[in-house]
């Protein structure tokens, strides 16, 4: 709420702005039940600073790592493919430990997807964000959007549409929804011209889009950078209980 107040000199008002920002119902709750884990012992504080500070620094390099590897070592691939948490500690990666000082996985249910000419598969989490996090980091605004989650499984191609990233018919679209104990990533197509690359090039070309299914791996495309394109069906919020549309 604000409030306006004067100068003593009898000046122009300002408009006092408040003290914090406006929380969602989804961070009171986090905040209440991270402080109810932490008096009843199941981890304290510092715990919980040092595995924020953690998921804000990790980035898609790993998940990069693992496409570009797979790419260039079948036996390899074929192991990522058939247990993909396993497969992970091969790049150093232990999803049982992701953090390296004891904090645990919440999940440990990795599967990797594997594109084919005729087979795109895209990710999302129709329920919340569930996301590889010791893979490809934190997730992107967008796909944590309820506009993406939504009409993703009911119009996909329409919306990769949107990303940028048109598919022939030919092509199916196939919809893997993450939940909360499985985590999905995608192996996309190795594109043309990469035959004598290096595992640090190929990697460098595979960004966290391509890993989520709405982007493609290119030569000479080394971040993502989203075209603005007008939502079709966008899905818009409910009005207020008891407050009719505009």
């Amino acid at each position: 709420m604000q409030t306006a107040h004067k100068h003593a000199g009898g000046g122009h008002d300002h408009e006092v702005a408040p003290t914090v920002e406006e929380i969602t119902d989804f961070e009171v709750l986090e905040i209440a039940v991270r402080e109810l884990a932490i008096e009843h012992g199941l981890f304290t504080a510092q715990d919980h600073r040092r595995f924020t500070e953690w998921a804000e620094s990790v980035g898609p390099a790993a998940g990069s790592r693992l496409v570009a590897k797979a790419w260039t070592d079948p036996g390899f691939k074929a192991r990522l493919l058939d247990d993909g948490v396993n497969a992970c500690k091969e790049i150093g990666i232990n999803w049982a430990e992701p953090t390296g000082f004891g904090t645990p996985s919440d999940y440990m249910n990795f599967r990797v997807l594997e594109d084919t000419p005729r087979l795109h598969h895209v990710i999302v989490c129709t329920l919340c964000s569930c996301y590889p996090r010791p893979v490809l980091g934190m997730s992107p605004e967008w796909y944590r959007s309820t506009n993406y989650r939504r009409r993703l499984v009911r119009w996909p191609r329409e919306v990769l549409a949107e990303f940028g990233l048109i598919l022939p018919p030919e092509v199916e679209i196939r919809v893997e929804d993450s939940n909360q104990k499985c985590r999905f990533m995608v192996l996309p197509v190795r594109p043309s011209g990469t035959e004598n690359w290096t595992e640090e090039e190929l990697a460098a070309i595979v960004t966290r889009d391509c890993m989520i299914g709405v982007a493609l791996p290119r030569p000479g495309r080394t971040a993502d950078v989203h075209p603005v394109h007008k939502a079709r069906r966008p899905v818009h919020s409910s009005p207020p209980h008891g407050k009719a549309a505009e």
